[in-house]
């Protein structure tokens, strides 16, 4: 259960991250467990472990870290339909 539970909360971690950038995570929902899960990596990763705690993620590092990495994906993802024009 207690898998399902961090799967429920990367991917909403990732969706929400999404919604702050105002860019959609390719790849739809697995898009945003993924992003949510390497989120929570860097965002600890850089900022540590501190906030709330919600299915084994610290809430507000993994958020930060989400938004970081669309902002690159989507920075990436940007300069790779330019190139293609």
């Amino acid at each position: 259960m207690g898998f399902l539970w961090s799967l429920i909360i990367g991917g909403i971690i990732g969706w929400l991250a999404g919604l702050i950038m105002g860019r959609d995570i390719p790849g739809g929902i697995i898009g945003n467990i993924i992003a949510g899960f390497i989120g929570a990596w860097l965002g600890s990763l850089i900022l540590g472990n501190w906030g709330p705690v919600i299915g084994d993620f610290y809430f507000i590092p993994a958020l930060i870290g989400a938004v970081v990495l669309v902002f690159i994906v989507s920075l990436i993802m940007g300069s790779m339909r330019r190139g293609r024009s």
